[in-house]
């Protein structure tokens, strides 16, 4: 069974240069936002077949397919920048998004490869299907080990936990401040921000518990959002959402976050710090990929430093005073959280 690591955090601290320098190490078999490309149907408790786990693994995200559709292209999404035969109106399965054109330029082919075989595999709890499918990769580009990273993704880990009792957890993170400024810009976190303002203002906590009577009282562009096959663009990308809110999303989830890999033991979970990354990348890789479990050859490691840009630190620092206060008051409870024991 082939070794697995998840690398999970909050997103825009990183994350996908860190895939891009994962991919680069001859051992690594780098998958690239496989969680955040089957969204919250990756993981079902009951068993599968095969070919009920390659449903999980073809059917297009429906968000994400209506972003497409609405004509935002998020930067994470490789698939469109190199189009094959599927297209926003078709629906790109999953699997394509963002982990298939990672590995190759070819991910149309690497589907119709994996299809005949995924579907035949007998019954399994979804784990043990997806250690199968790491494993098929993994000889498909000989790699040793698997590294799953995902931006959005520290949701996941007792999920993770109990489908891959033996793998291990980095978490990745950036200064808050910084990283909450980042999410304001993504059009990826600025949906996410509005679709909990809509569920806050119904009192409830996820989509599938709107009632009619909730809907009527939304503004109309919200359930455009929520229930149209597209929508106008400028509702989330010129919408003014102040900083500060992302600053309370990346507390709640770093906080959350924390508690849930406090719950690890201490031997199967790291932590790999942005800033530390750019400020010393080759120590810092070196670090992580003995905890790995791979080599770190030092053309990797040179290869990997040039991938990472130091210029993306403090960014907060250049917000107006007062715009930066409040950020900072917001991204207080997860710096707290981090610095905890």
């Amino acid at each position: 069974m082939i070794p697995v690591t998840f690398v999970v955090g909050t997103g825009r601290s990183g994350s996908t240069a860190l895939s891009q320098i994962l991919n680069l190490h001859p051992e690594i078999l780098s998958l690239n936002e496989l969680l955040a490309s089957l969204g919250p149907w990756a993981l079902p408790e009951t068993p599968l077949t095969g070919e009920e786990f390659w449903k999980i693994l073809v059917s297009p995200n429906l968000i994400y397919s209506k972003l497409l559709r609405s004509g935002i292209v998020p930067p994470e999404f490789l698939y469109p920048r190199r189009p094959g035969r599927y297209t926003a109106e078709t629906g790109i399965p999953a699997l394509s998004l963002m982990v298939l054109p990672h590995l190759t330029d070819d991910p149309d082919g690497l589907l119709d490869e994996l299809e005949p075989q995924v579907t035949k595999w007998p019954s399994h709890f979804v784990g043990q299907h997806y250690q199968d499918l790491f494993g098929l990769l993994a000889v498909r580009f000989g790699r040793r080990v698997a590294v799953e990273r995902s931006g959005y993704s520290l949701q996941w880990v007792p999920l993770l936990r109990k489908e891959f009792p033996q793998a291990t957890f980095v978490h990745q993170f950036r200064y808050g401040p910084d990283c909450a400024l980042s999410m304001s810009r993504h059009p990826g976190y600025r949906a996410m921000a509005l679709l909990h303002d809509v569920l806050e203002r119904a009192g409830v906590s996820s989509p599938m518990e709107l009632t009619p009577q909730h809907l009527e009282k939304l503004p109309p562009e919200m359930t455009e959002l929520l229930f149209s096959e597209r929508f106008d663009p400028s509702l989330i990308l010129d919408r003014q959402v102040p900083v500060a809110r992302f600053g309370d999303m990346w507390s709640q989830w770093i906080t959350e976050g924390v508690e849930y890999l406090a719950e690890l033991p201490d031997d199967v979970r790291s932590a790999l710090v942005y800033e530390d990354l750019v400020r010393d990348p080759r120590a810092e890789l070196v670090r992580l990929a003995e905890f790995i479990g791979v080599d770190p050859a030092p053309e990797w490691l040179e290869a990997g430093a040039a991938l990472l840009d130091s210029g993306r630190t403090g960014t907060a620092l250049l917000l107006p005073p007062e715009q930066l206060s409040a950020l900072r008051d917001s991204c207080a409870p997860g710096l707290r959280a981090l610095s905890s024991p």
